[in-house]
């Protein structure tokens, strides 16, 4: 695919940036510090860091204002600054169940071993917009707070725990080898893929398109997931640890935030066990339920896919924002000499056609060179 350079080009794009900066740093009131998004626009920021697949919300933050709220561009933003720093060391396996809960409910289940945990959400409430004329009070709320929640409460057993004591889930054997995890950061993944790749490459999905996958594989032609049922959905802080050079013991480093969902289908194929459920599984950086739902149901799916499937393919090759919407915006860049190439083709086949005089275009005849 060829491009064609412009003369006065350069000075047109620099026109165009400075466009930019006036607009969004310059405004009257307009400047949001880091602290200010990271508080404000939590969601945003956790879908950037999922997306670009560095967990740094300062980072994603300023990338969310210089890209003026987009998403994508920003998530563009962070990984492109992510392929510049050092990888200085590799952490050990995160445990989930070590994590420490700030909210978790259980579709499937009204009591389930520990509390339901609400905690932050907009689920309950009606979609009502609100305009207030300037900054809220705070408000000196009458609802009962609610009770500070144990250690244990905080790392409440899973459903999914349940379900295997009851003897209904589906064991799928473990490899007799623990490889290592598919790094799809140096590599690209490709049919056929370990499962940790075609998890990886959910998790750093962009949300929208995994979404929409998720939804065609329920209503869509393929049928890969039929009746749908949510075990444990969490969000909250697992430790990082590494391994310290001088001791050689884990040494904690830090907590970050995740969404984990555990996805149950009602098994009713022909050659499955309609005795038990098949269980799926999402985890992805921050706060972000919905692209931890669709990973916990497409991992069932892609499980379940035939082999003619596409699904494979679909979450491996075309989920990725950044390469679904790179290759959308340069469709915006000059294309001048590849559409005249086509142009002349047209015309070539058309007097070709038209010809009474038989001949060969070689290769549509000497106009079009």
């Amino acid at each position: 695919m060829g491009y064609s350079g412009v003369r006065g080009g350069m000075n047109a794009i620099l026109a165009a940036e400075r466009l930019v900066r006036r607009s969004r740093d310059h405004a009257p009131a307009a400047w949001a510090s880091t602290e200010q998004i990271v508080l404000r626009f939590r969601l945003a920021v956790d879908r950037i860091m999922g997306e670009a697949g560095l967990y740094d919300p300062p980072t994603a933050a300023d990338a969310f204002r210089q890209a003026e709220g987009d998403v994508l561009e920003a998530a563009h933003l962070v990984r492109a600054h992510r392929s510049t720093l050092p990888r200085l060391a590799v952490t050990e396996p995160v445990d989930p169940d070590e994590m420490v809960v700030l909210r978790r409910i259980v579709p499937a289940n009204r009591t389930p071993d520990g509390p339901q945990l609400l905690g932050r959400t907009t689920d309950y409430t009606g979609r009502l917009l609100e305009r207030p004329a300037g900054k809220p009070e705070p408000e000196e709320s009458e609802v009962e707070q609610p009770a500070e929640r144990t250690a244990e409460q905080r790392r409440p057993r899973r459903f999914y725990q349940l379900l295997r004591d009851l003897d209904l889930v589906v064991e799928h054997g473990e490899p007799a080898e623990d490889p290592e995890p598919f790094d799809i950061t140096r590599r690209a993944a490709r049919p056929p893929a370990p499962r940790s790749a075609v998890l990886s490459s959910m998790a750093r999905a962009e949300t929208g398109a995994l979404v929409g996958l998720w939804y065609r594989s329920i209503l869509g032609p393929d049928g890969d997931v039929h009746e749908i049922t949510l075990g444990d959905t969490r969000h909250g802080r697992v430790p990082l640890r590494v391994v310290h050079p001088h001791t050689g013991n884990p040494v904690e480093i830090g907590q970050i935030r995740v969404t984990e969902a555990e996805g149950i289908e009602d098994l009713d194929g022909a050659d499955e066990d309609r005795t038990r459920f098949d269980v799926g599984y999402g985890l992805c950086f921050g706060h972000n339920e919905r692209k931890a739902i669709a990973m916990a149901n497409l991992d069932i799916a892609w499980r379940r896919a035939a082999p003619d499937s596409p699904l494979e393919q679909l979450l491996l090759l075309t989920t990725d924002g950044l390469d679904s919407g790179g290759f959308l915006e340069h469709l915006k860049l000059p294309h001048y000499v590849t559409f005249r190439s086509m142009v002349d083709r047209k015309i070539a086949r058309r007097t070709a056609r038209n010809s009474t005089e038989p001949r060969v275009p070689e290769p549509f005849g000497e106009e079009c060179r």
